[in-house]
């Protein structure tokens, strides 16, 4: 039995949540069973649905795993610099450019959540 304990979910190490405007986004560490730290970055709207008459809130999750924290930092750094900027940084091998034909949805309807 004692295997099975080491399955069950562990709670949040830590949490963070940043108001904008209509929007709450929340910034979660959590712990692998093995006590390995990633995080969980959701957004958080609220809405309302006309056929239920009521608030609702819509929520959207991205699961990032330590060892794509570097890279996902430097390319959120570098989106936003662009954003700031209006210049390009210079493009590195590792990184990979989404051609501008390709819409956001075709990339980011995924479900990453393990159930």
């Amino acid at each position: 039995m004692e295997e099975f304990d080491s399955r069950e979910p562990k709670e949040e190490v830590f949490s963070r949540a940043i108001r904008a405007g209509k929007r709450t986004y929340f910034f979660d560490v959590k712990a692998t069973k093995f006590d390995e730290y990633y995080i969980t970055i959701t957004e958080s709207k609220r809405r309302f649905d006309n056929d239920q008459g009521k608030f609702s809130y819509e929520k959207h999750k991205l699961f990032l795993y330590r060892e794509d924290f570097e890279k996902f930092v430097k390319g959120l750094t570098e989106t936003i610099g662009f954003c700031e900027t209006g210049l390009a940084p210079v493009a590195e091998t590792d990184m990979e450019e989404v051609p501008a034909s390709v819409k956001p949805t075709e990339i980011d309807d995924f479900d990453f959540e393990i159930k």
